[in-house]
């Protein structure tokens, strides 16, 4: 691992973003559970901080050579969560599918259980880009289906692509693990 490349204080800034992006998760939830069935600006906007605070923190570690275990952890753990819990109550207000959010909680199982099995083995998971597009691209489609009217389609189409892409990451990292797993 090369030498930090800022200032101590500065260094922390990358894991700050994350944890700021975990408290915003209940925030959402607050305005999206107001919203009820309907367009929600204000959690779609805190959805957007969220996932544009994702791309920044992940960046700003790798530039300034300050990744951490915990950064590596609290970061995917932060994404599923919002994106699970956006999908959870878009579900449950009829403005997305109830099957996409069962891919989405077994995508996100298998990623979990896969890490409590190769961690101990000193494998780590580390995403991909097509799970960082994957990811990308739900933020966005979901994003969109937060602030249009239901009877807006295209963000639907958007979260299915989104979908795939995750699905197909998923893959690649049980395949992945598979060969860590029969070394």
């Amino acid at each position: 691992m090369a030498a930090r490349a800022v200032p101590a204080p500065l260094a922390k800034l990358p894991n700050a973003l994350t944890v700021a992006r975990l408290a915003l998760i209940p925030v959402f939830v607050v305005l999206m559970i107001q919203a009820g069935d309907a367009p929600s600006w204000p959690a779609g906007i805190v959805f957007g901080i969220a996932g544009v605070t994702d791309q920044i923190d992940g960046y700003l570690a790798r530039r300034w050579h300050v990744e951490s275990r915990f950064g590596k952890i609290a970061d995917p753990l932060a994404d599923r969560l919002m994106i699970d819990a956006a999908v959870i109550l878009l579900v449950w207000y009829g403005r997305l599918p109830w099957i996409g959010l069962v891919v989405i909680i077994a995508r996100d199982v298998l990623l979990i259980v896969g890490y409590r099995v190769l961690s101990p083995r000193g494998y780590e998971l580390d995403v991909s880009l097509l799970g960082k597009a994957a990811t990308w691209v739900l933020y966005a489609a979901i994003g969109f289906r937060i602030v249009t009217a239901n009877s807006t389609t295209w963000p639907l189409w958007l979260f299915w692509i989104g979908l795939g892409m995750a699905v197909l990451a998923a893959v690649f990292y049980v395949r992945d693990a598979w060969n860590v797993l029969r070394r």
